[in-house]
């Protein structure tokens, strides 16, 4: 540790302390005589460190979400035999471990907060649809929907922009399900497939919709930022783990909050997407785009639950038992969301 703080000259070490959470187990709170930093080691794959280093900059200098800046990658493996981040530690506590005493008022101004974070975040906008690649430092056309983001660490070809941003979304969903097909037939059928198709192809219209690409962070959701109280009330104070960001339809980084508000209550996601839609009034044909992107959404994860074998629900659930439920659920807090005029097409 002490040999990595010398590296940026941070000071001298003080405390080392593991991170209890998270998937991968990257991370390690350090304190040094001269602050608080996170150290971020062992990249999941190429790239990682460089993509939110890329992300981190590009919110710091061009919005107002906090985001861990500087962010320090030292690429030689000497130390520890694999490369590492330092980063500053943001101040502030999951939502997730405020106290109940703090009572359900809490839990609304946190989502509130969330839903307006989610909406600066949006402030930062391309010239195109793409994503980050660390090899070229550049912003190239986001990847085939049937690749694995962590498998491209340089650009696709330019051929792949020619892609329609609808018919992206709608094959990354069918390609992520046939995925997941494969680590587990019975849980994902072709009776999924067929229900998901439908289900996208009668929201083609609402897709299609112009749209200015935006900052889209796609793993937004209370594990990874912080929140802190002040006079103001909550604020989100820190956002992290950006490594899997692109530049596309800002409304599909609404999914995964949404979802897991809805698995506690409905109330938080309402206040959520309120906050949020204030700050950032949707275009025409919101509520079709967000009922496929919590399909995209929930394709995502589900693959990654099939792959890894995590399963919480009962056995005999499908994708379309499982992604249904969030649907049904999501239907009353849209009806509630969007009465107000949506925004002229960007």
């Amino acid at each position: 540790m002490q040999s990595a703080l010398d590296r940026f000259g941070l000071g001298r070490l003080v405390a080392a302390e593991p991170i209890p959470h998270g998937h991968f187990g990257q991370n390690l709170f350090l304190t040094s005589s001269t602050g608080e930093y996170v150290l971020r080691g062992d990249p999941n794959h190429p790239g990682q460190f460089e993509a939110e280093r890329f992300y981190a900059e590009v919110l710091h200098q061009g919005t107002r979400v906090p985001v861990p800046w500087p962010y320090r990658i030292d690429p030689s493996t000497d130390i520890f035999g694999w490369s590492y981040a330092i980063m500053p530690r943001m101040p502030g506590v999951r939502p997730s471990d405020v106290g109940e005493e703090s009572g359900p008022s809490a839990r609304i101004a946190m989502a509130r907060a969330l839903g307006a974070n989610l909406a600066e975040m949006h402030e930062l906008t391309w010239a195109h649809p793409g994503r980050y690649y660390p090899a070229t430092g550049t912003v190239g056309p986001l990847e085939p929907p049937d690749a694995s983001v962590w498998a491209l660490p340089d650009p696709v070809p330019l051929h792949a922009a020619a892609r329609p941003y609808d018919r992206w979304v709608a094959e990354r969903v069918r390609a992520r399900l046939t995925t997941a097909q494969r680590h587990n037939p019975s849980a994902t059928t072709e009776a999924d497939l067929a229900w998901t198709g439908d289900r996208l192809a009668e929201r083609a219209s609402a897709l299609a919709v112009p749209f200015q690409p935006r900052l889209v962070m796609e793993d937004y959701k209370e594990g990874n930022l912080v929140v802190r109280r002040d006079a103001g009330g909550w604020a989100v104070s820190g956002v992290f783990d950006l490594a899997q960001s692109y530049f596309g339809d800002a409304e599909s980084d609404l999914a995964r909050t949404l979802c897991s508000y809805l698995d506690e209550d409905a109330g938080p996601a309402r206040e959520f997407l309120r906050s949020y839609l204030a700050a950032r009034p949707p275009r025409p044909g919101f509520p079709e785009r967000a009922v496929a992107y919590v399909l995209l959404d929930r394709a995502l994860l589900w693959e990654f639950f099939q792959r890894r074998g995590l399963r919480w629900w009962p056995e005999s659930w499908t994708f379309q038992t499982w992604a249904d439920r969030y649907l049904s659920l999501l239907a009353p807090v849209l009806a509630g969301c969007c009465e107000r005029a949506v925004r002229p097409q960007e």
